[in-house]
């Protein structure tokens, strides 16, 4: 790390430079720190019984003490957290990205917890084969509908949940029958496909096309092909746009304990989602447990693996072509 530093300064590359401290010395939080250290896979531990673990680790807080300096120089910029997060001091911290990564810190918390994650059950465009839109949910989405209480109670008992959603009525009629406190989000709205919104889209093969986009947008279609997640489609939204749009989601996430998150497929460029299955997430400290609980309810698929075909270029117009085309459909008080 050191000869890294020493290596950007040379070049002249400019450093930002943030000390992270973290102190505890509640015993109710060491005793969690310890417990998660030991039992979540950590790699000093692989071979480790928990019983041994934990006296090792007790033994190198101890030698972590004999030697530890806390950060005390006024001109630097650190962060310090206290008993993650019961106190928090701040000192020159600037600029945006450090002002975000401070605020995620302060966040954080030792809770076991789990993130549920599911899409909103089959919808009438779904069936149809249309992009985005806000339709119903169809017959099987609604059996969907129906069935994920009795799915999550099994798997959370007494426990507390919240349930997110998006603004969209069918993430909203998925979560209609779940008995918890329910939140929207317009964050978690679909992608917006702006001039393509309700066009149809054929999933037949690795090869599918989305006909009427391709004949009304061909430059369109060649260039989302190429780059899924920066393609902004006309009057509409890229992946990357709904990423940054997320990220105060994320942010909460992180505040909360058990939370139930109903969104949409669009929120993931090439991974494939089913319908009908609900995802566990359990953080731990060393990576996620993940499980799938899918319920025996049909559905179509509407998954579209990335192409694999010969790349296409689409020469990018320039910002008068673009400007041109997109001021000539507008009306003369639009205009103005």
């Amino acid at each position: 790390m050191i000869a890294w530093i020493e290596q950007r300064v040379k070049q002249e590359k400019g450093l930002d430079l943030i000390f992270l401290e973290s102190v505890c010395d509640d015993p109710a939080v060491i005793a969690a720190n310890v417990a998660l250290k030991v039992s979540s896979g950590d790699p000093d531990y692989k071979d480790t019984s928990p019983e041994d673990a934990k006296r090792d680790f007790l033994r190198r807080i101890q030698e972590y003490e004999k030697v530890y300096e806390t950060v005390t120089e006024d001109h630097l910029s650190y962060l310090r957290i206290v008993n993650v997060g019961s106190n928090v001091t701040v000192s020159n911290i600037h600029g945006y990205l450090a002002s975000r990564i401070a605020f995620y810190l302060m966040n954080l918390h030792l809770k076991p917890r789990s993130i549920y994650l599911s899409r909103h059950g089959e919808s009438q465009f779904n069936v149809e084969g249309k992009i985005g839109g806000d339709s119903l949910l169809s017959k099987r989405g609604m059996e969907y509908a129906d069935a994920l209480p009795a799915l999550i109670t099994d798997n959370i008992g007494d426990a507390q949940l919240t349930v997110w959603t998006s603004t969209l009525r069918r993430t909203i009629q998925t979560a209609s029958k779940l008995p918890y406190t329910k939140l929207t989000w317009k964050s978690l709205d679909e992608l917006d496909a702006g001039v393509c919104d309700g066009m149809t889209y054929e999933l037949f093969n690795r090869h599918a096309t989305n006909e009427q986009m391709k004949q009304a947008y061909p430059d369109d279609f060649a260039n989302r092909d190429e780059d899924k997640f920066n393609y902004r489609y006309r009057g509409g939204e890229s992946y990357r746009d709904v990423v940054v749009r997320l990220e105060p989601v994320i942010m909460e996430l992180e505040r909360q304990e058990n939370i139930f998150i109903i969104g949409h497929q669009a929120d993931l460029p090439y991974i494939k989602i089913p319908l009908h299955t609900v995802l566990k997430l359990t953080p731990k400290a060393y990576g996620c447990d993940e499980e799938r609980f899918t319920l025996p309810i049909g559905a179509v698929d509407t998954h579209r693996p990335k192409p694999k075909g010969p790349t296409v270029t689409v020469q990018p117009k320039t910002a008068r072509q673009y400007f041109t085309e997109e001021n000539a459909t507008k009306t003369t008080d639009q205009k103005e």
